[in-house]
């Protein structure tokens, strides 16, 4: 059980337990632990060379993609991160949509007076909201992919320093990206609001 206090956080096994539950958990625990690649100091009793498989949750997949384009020096790689949001049949969008229809098949069968609104409004995100997003990023896949062309303000770094400088983090010989100021948003249409 997670403990949060204002200068610490740890946690602590659930109140209830034997005291054979709370060893096992505490094994469990620090094989957990070192699966994950933590060095833990534990009592002899709680130390275990078991390695139970770990996988990583699938938010971290995402988060690498998101961390492929910030890395991307060409329009190529960028569309190829892309690639695996929107392929229609396994990327990222499409799990997205499958997920929101499972949850609102869910929804249908609950019998609340509120569960049939609540299905509707899932069933809208997954095919007019998800649909757009998937849509408009597809598009700007298809355009990067289309014009094969280096970034011009990132540059593939190759780490070389100049011969006096001893560390390589001090000093990169790349040249700085250029500075850029943020194009200024589209006109809005100004019309009557109903």
């Amino acid at each position: 059980m997670p403990v949060v206090r204002v200068h610490e956080s740890y946690h602590r096994a659930p109140k209830g337990l034997t005291a054979k539950d709370e060893d096992r958990l505490a094994t469990a625990a620090v094989a957990r632990l070192r699966a994950q690649g933590y060095h833990v100091s534990c009592d002899e009793e709680f130390d275990t060379d078991d390695r139970p498989a770990s996988y990583p949750p699938s938010s971290s997949s995402v988060a690498h993609i998101a961390s492929r384009v910030r890395e991307a020096t060409t329009t190529d790689e960028t569309a190829t991160a892309l690639t695996e949001l929107t392929a229609p049949h396994d990327g990222v969008l499409t799990a997205i949509e499958e997920v929101l229809t499972a949850t609102a098949d869910f929804y249908d069968g609950l019998g609340e007076p509120s569960d049939p609104h609540i299905a509707r409004r899932l069933r809208y995100l997954a095919d007019e909201v998800l649909l757009t997003i998937r849509t408009d990023l597809s598009d700007s896949r298809n355009q990067l992919a289309d014009r094969h062309a280096p970034h011009p303000g990132r540059s593939t770094c190759d780490q070389e320093v100049p011969a006096n400088e001893r560390e390589r983090s001090a000093v990169c010989a790349c040249p700085p990206p250029p500075r850029t100021l943020p194009a200024p948003p589209p006109p809005v249409a100004v019309g009557l609001r109903r």
